[in-house]
Order: C-alpha cells, then sequence, then structure tokens
C-alpha cells in the first residue's frame, strides 16, 4: 500500500511542476522572462492597464494619455519597465493612438498574428513580459513604413531630463 501511495504522491508532485511551468507561459504557450501569476498582475496594475496588457484590450481612440502628449523621454512597458519606444521615433497619424515609427531595440518587441474580429493584424507584445502593447502596420512614415500604434495604458513616459541653464 505504500509504494502506491509514494508513486500517487510522485505523480502529484510532478503534475504540480508541469502546471507550475505551464503557468509562465501565455496562452500561445509562448515563454517571458518575466513571469507573475493573474492576482500579481492585478494588484500591480489598474484595471485598464490590467485589460490591455494581460487580456488584449484596447482604450479608446482620443482619450487616452499619450496620443497627443510631445514631451521628450522613453516610454517603457507599464507592466515589467523594459524600454520600448523613444520619443524622437513618435508621430502624429491620427488615429487617436500614440504611434512610433520603429521600437528602441527590435528585440524589445515581438509580432504576432492576431485574427481576432475577424481581421488579420500583426499584434506587438513586450518581449520581456509578454504584454499586449497594441499593433503594427505597414502605413507609416519613413525610414520604416511601420505605424506602431500602441496603447497608452501599456506604456510609461520616462520623461528626458533636460540639463538646467546656467
Amino acid at each position: 500500500m505504500k509504494p502506491i501511495l509514494l508513486i500517487l504522491v510522485a505523480a502529484l508532485a510532478l503534475a504540480g511542476g508541469l502546471l507550475a511551468c505551464a503557468a509562465s507561459a501565455d496562452a500561445a504557450g509562448r515563454s517571458y522572462p518575466v513571469t507573475k501569476t493573474d492576482a500579481e498582475w492585478r494588484t500591480q496594475l489598474t484595471p485598464m492597464q490590467y485589460e490591455v496588457l494581460r487580456k488584449g484590450g484596447t482604450e479608446r481612440a482620443f482619450s487616452n494619455a499619450y496620443w497627443d502628449d510631445h514631451r521628450a523621454g522613453t516610454y517603457v512597458c507599464a507592466a515589467c519597465r523594459q524600454e520600448l519606444f523613444s520619443s524622437e521615433t513618435k508621430f502624429d497619424s491620427g488615429t487617436g493612438w500614440p504611434s512610433f515609427w520603429k521600437p528602441i531595440n527590435p528585440k524589445a518587441v515581438e509580432d504576432h498574428q492576431d485574427t481576432t474580429f475577424g481581421m488579420v493584424r500583426t499584434e506587438v507584445l513586450c518581449s520581456r513580459c509578454g504584454g499586449h502593447l497594441g499593433h503594427v502596420f505597414d502605413d507609416g512614415p519613413r525610414p520604416t513604413g511601420l505605424r506602431y500604434c500602441m496603447n497608452s495604458a501599456a506604456l510609461d513616459l520616462v520623461e528626458q531630463k533636460v540639463p538646467a541653464k546656467p
């Protein structure tokens, strides 16, 4: 009887380990360096940030924090603080969301096909935490021709420090 109990305990431990591994991957099976439980994300993020970053939601156009913000600085992921976009590549796309023509580092973001709502689009995720940032389109300005249409809720602006005048 004891050997059967030991096998059962070992099987449960293995299953728990597999579940723990699965928890560090997203719904598509991708894993990221920064992982947290759903409860931890809900505690860290505002309701809108959680809806956008963790559930793939979208905020309303022309009513978000950065669509018409012209301050200099670096836009970081609101979930994990990874640097994503520079204000130097931000442009007015007329869409009502902050738009950029390239990320700071191509490895900072991941592109994935998104077929929700009967459309085929390219979703942009943070490569460090897997947070949904927005979508990228091929109707942007030169030199890349890309428009990274991001959700303000997915970003935080770290303002560039301007040296004091003597």
